[in-house]
């Protein structure tokens, strides 16, 4: 938090093992608030049975001009995540596959939501 009781937070969204470049996003930072909403979409291309095998790292940081950046929180989802994390990460999967069954019928597709 600042010194004037705000936040410039932004996300920060990885995927593991790191791909590079490709596997690392960032959000809009959002100024001068402590309940953002980012509303912002990131893809990755992953085959379906490598899905296992990946991590998706989050983590929220406070944006902070001439400093480095506060961490504010963060979690791992993957197959290897624990409680909300892993009901989580299954919900992922679970909407690719809707996904995937849509792309069958381009007329009717809906965007997943992650």
């Amino acid at each position: 938090m600042d010194s004037n009781g705000y936040s410039d937070p932004f996300v920060k969204i990885c995927l593991k093992p790191d791909m590079g470049k490709k596997a690392k996003n960032k959000t809009q930072t959002k100024k001068k608030t402590l309940n953002p909403e980012f509303n912002e979409e990131f893809g990755y291309e992953i085959k379906h049975g490598e899905v296992s095998q990946e991590n998706l790292d989050i983590s929220v940081w406070d944006y902070d001009m001439g400093k480095s950046n506060d961490f504010i929180g963060g979690c791992q989802l993957g197959i290897q995540a624990k409680g909300e994390c892993l009901k989580h990460w299954y919900e992922c999967l679970k909407n690719k596959r809707q996904e995937d069954r849509a792309l069958a019928r381009p007329a009717e597709r809906q965007p997943a939501q992650f």
